[in-house]
C-alpha cells in the first residue's frame, strides 16, 4: 500500500515553518495516542503515520530530501534509496532512462528547483445557491469568504518590519546544493534543494511577527458578486484576483463563484424553456375556454381551444428564462391536464347520462362528435 504524503498526513502546506509543523505533529499524536484510544488499533496506526511523518519533516535535511525524492528517499542514513534493489525489477520502476537518472543521480545536477520568483495564489472556489427567480431577474449577492492575503506587516517578504530577507549563505542564493554520490554506475555530483533555504534561495532571521514568517495571513473578505439573468445550474463566475495571495509577491489567484439553483414548486426548465402545469374541467376542454397562467414576471394570457385533450401542451413565447449569451427570452411551455370531479350532484349526473345517450356510449356507437354532444349536453340544447 503506497504511503500519504507526510504533508497530508499533518495537515499542513508544503510551505509550513518548523513551529507549525510541531504544532500539528502535538495536536495529532495527542488525538491518536494509545493511552487516549484504549487500545483501538487504527488510532494506534495513525499515531505511527504521524510520528513517522513528523520525525523526517521536523528535520531539515530529512526534509529537503523529501522535497526533493518524495517517500524514494533513504533517511536511515544508508547514503541509498529505497527501492533500489536488483536489477530484476523488484521494488524498482523503470519508466525509461530520464526516469533511472532522475531516482539515482538526481536528474545529472538538473533536479526540480523550487520557484524563487514570484508565484501566483491558488485559486477558490465558491458554491451558492439562488432561486429560480433570482436566475431570471439577477441580483447583486455579497459573500464573505475566508482566504490568505499578504501580510500588511511585512508586504509578504515574511521578514519583521525593519529587516528584510537574506540571500542564503549555504546555496549563495541559487537554492541548491551540489552533491557527490556514489552509484552502481560510478561517482556522480548532483543538485539538490538546499536544506537551509528549502529551495528559495533566501533566508529570513528575524520573522514578521503578525504572520509568524508566512508572508501571509488568513481574512475574512468580502465580495460583491454580480449575478446576470438567465444563469443556469453550474454557471461559473470569475473574480479576478479573488483567490489566495500569491507568493513572493506573486498576483493573487483567482475566485470562482459556482451558482446552484433551488427547485420551483410551479416551473420546471430546461435551457431557457419553462414548463407548467395546468388543470382545467372537462366542460373548458371541451368548449374551450379563455385563461390566465402565471409566469416569472406576472400573469399571461392563454386561450385553450375547445376539444383539447389531457396532456396538450400550448407554448406562449417569449415569457421563459432570458438568454445568458444573448438578447431575447426563451419559451413557456404549458401542458393542461383535464380534471375529472369524484363527485356530481343530481343535475350533473342527469346531464352526463343525456350526454352519454346522446353520443351512442351505452350502444357501444358513435352517433355525435364527442365534443358536440358534450356542448349539447351543457348547454340543454
Amino acid at each position: 500500500m503506497s504511503k500519504r504524503d507526510y504533508y497530508e498526513v499533518l495537515g499542513v502546506d508544503r510551505s509550513a515553518g518548523a513551529d507549525e509543523i510541531k504544532k500539528a505533529y502535538r495536536q495529532l499524536a495527542k488525538k491518536y495516542h494509545p493511552d487516549f484510544n484504549n487500545g483501538d488499533a487504527q488510532a494506534e496506526k495513525n499515531f505511527k503515520e504521524v510520528k513517522e511523518a513528523y520525525d523526517v519533516l521536523s528535520d531539515e535535511q530529512k526534509r529537503a530530501h523529501y522535497d526533493r525524492f518524495g517517500h524514494q528517499a533513504n533517511f536511515g542514513g544508508g547514503g541509498g534509496f529505497e527501492g533500489f534493489g536488483n536489477f530484476n525489477g523488484g521494488g524498482f520502476g523503470f519508466g525509461g532512462i530520464d526516469d533511472i537518472f532522475e531516482q539515482f543521480f538526481g536528474g545529472m545536477g538538473g533536479g526540480r528547483r523550487r520557484h524563487q520568483g514570484p508565484e501566483q495564489g491558488s485559486h477558490l472556489r465558491y458554491d451558492l445557491e439562488i432561486t429560480l427567480e433570482d436566475a431570471f431577474s439577477g441580483l447583486e449577492k455579497t459573500i464573505t469568504i475566508p482566504r490568505t492575503e499578504t501580510c500588511e506587516d511585512c508586504q509578504g517578504s515574511r521578514a519583521k518590519p525593519g529587516t528584510k530577507p537574506e540571500s542564503c549563505s549555504s546555496c549563495g542564493g541559487s537554492g541548491q546544493q551540489q552533491v557527490t554520490r556514489n552509484t552502481p554506475f560510478g561517482r556522480f555530483v548532483s543538485s539538490q534543494v538546499c536544506v537551509a533555504c528549502r529551495g528559495e534561495g533566501k533566508t529570513v532571521k528575524e520573522p514578521c511577527p503578525a504572520c509568524s514568517g508566512q508572508g501571509r495571513v488568513v481574512k475574512d473578505k468580502k465580495f460583491e458578486i454580480k449575478i446576470p439573468p438567465g444563469v443556469e445550474e453550474g454557471t461559473k463566475l470569475r473574480v479576478s484576483g479573488g483567490g489566495e495571495a500569491g507568493l513572493r509577491g506573486g498576483p493573487a489567484g483567482d475566485l470562482y463563484v459556482v451558482l446552484g439553483i433551488r427547485s420551483h414548486k410551479q416551473f420546471q426548465r430546461k435551457g431557457s424553456d419553462l414548463y407548467l402545469d395546468v388543470s382545467i374541467g372537462i366542460g373548458q376542454a371541451a368548449l374551450g375556454v379563455e385563461m390566465e397562467v402565471p409566469t416569472l414576471d406576472g400573469n399571461a394570457p392563454l386561450r385553450v381551444p375547445e376539444g383539447t385533450q389531457h396532456g396538450t401542451v400550448f407554448r406562449i413565447k417569449g415569457r421563459g428564462m432570458p438568454h445568458l449569451h444573448s438578447s431575447g427570452k426563451g419559451d413557456l411551455k404549458v401542458r393542461v391536464g383535464i380534471k375529472v370531479p369524484k363527485r356530481l350532484n343530481q343535475k350533473q349526473k342527469e346531464l352526463l347520462h343525456e350526454y352519454s345517450k346522446l353520443s351512442g356510449e351505452e350502444a357501444g356507437v358513435e352517433s355525435k362528435n364527442f365534443f358536440d354532444h358534450l356542448k349539447d349536453a351543457f348547454s340543454g340544447g
